[in-house]
């Protein structure tokens, strides 16, 4: 594999973890947005990207499901980011001092019952990294930072607390897009198929498409729903389902709901992560 990983963010970022925690030997690529990531790697510039779609305590992540289908990648892994948040400031600066702590809107809000047992003003920033290199430039004992144990390494920060989340399950999963797809073979273990599709405007069409994954015992993980161009009797589906499109049951599923739908369109076939194995076993 050549060429970095690309991600949304500062350095330091979750996204930044999630990429060195997979691929430990690839150089990361931080961008600016999910569109300039996807970008990079359409371009060349990056070989992977890794993209989050959705948090335990968040939900979906805003804008990857309706990026995915033209982005002209293919998921080709999944990767589960336990995100730990950390309490950091100045080195040498007392707990005791601290006066605000400053993140991203949605790691404050995973960090509400700790910020107010601690007595810290909450304080939004763009993002977890930039938030830690903000403290850091300003070199405030008062100002803290939430932010991952990375975005301390590289800020030069101190970690005051660690597993500060108010949550414990707090998990991001990400898609890891590549240009072209990796199709494992249905022997090679477990697999997750993430397809789109667009149902025929007729009365019960979701429910007769979504019926073969049913009677062909298909569990699905994943299912949303999003309107197209502002239309809405345009609506598309983006699904993740357990299975190999080969194997018989998924393929007869799959071609149930081509006969009930527009458009199906397959994004990627790759392995279940541990992670997923994991939580079906109960473990």
């Amino acid at each position: 594999m050549t060429g970095p990983i690309a991600f949304q963010g500062l350095p330091g970022a979750y996204s930044d973890l999630a990429c060195r925690t997979v691929y430990p030997d690839l150089p990361t690529l931080p961008c600016e947005s999910f569109e300039a990531a996807i970008a990079a790697v359409r371009e060349g510039r990056a070989g992977l990207a890794m993209l989050p779609c959705e948090n335990s305590l968040a939900g979906r992540v805003p804008d990857i499901h309706h990026l995915l289908p033209g982005s002209g990648l293919f998921v080709v892994a999944e990767h589960f980011q336990r995100v730990e948040h950390c309490l950091l400031a100045l080195p040498g600066a007392p707990e005791s001092g601290l006066r605000r702590a400053h993140s991203h809107p949605v790691a404050l809000g995973q960090v509400r019952r700790f910020l107010r047992d601690a007595g810290l003003t909450p304080v939004v920033e763009a993002d977890t990294a930039g938030a830690a290199r903000l403290v850091a430039e300003w070199g405030r004992p008062e100002e803290a930072a939430i932010a991952s144990s990375l975005a301390a390494e590289i800020h030069g920060l101190a970690i005051l607390r660690r597993n500060v989340e108010d949550e414990a399950h707090n998990t991001t999963r990400f898609y890891v897009m590549a240009p072209r797809p990796r199709v494992p073979a249905p022997s090679d273990g477990a697999m997750v198929t993430t397809f789109v599709f667009r149902v025929r405007n007729v009365p019960a069409a979701l429910y007769k498409a979504l019926g073969g994954f049913a009677t062909n015992g298909v569990n699905m993980t994943k299912l949303e729903s999003y309107m197209l161009e502002g239309a809405f009797t345009a609506t598309q589906f983006l699904c993740d389902v357990d299975g190999h499109p080969d194997q018989p049951a998924l393929r007869r599923a799959l071609e149930e709901l081509s006969f009930f739908s527009s458009e199906v369109r397959v994004l990627g076939v790759y392995p279940a992560a541990p992670f997923r194995l994991a939580q079906a076993d109960g473990r």
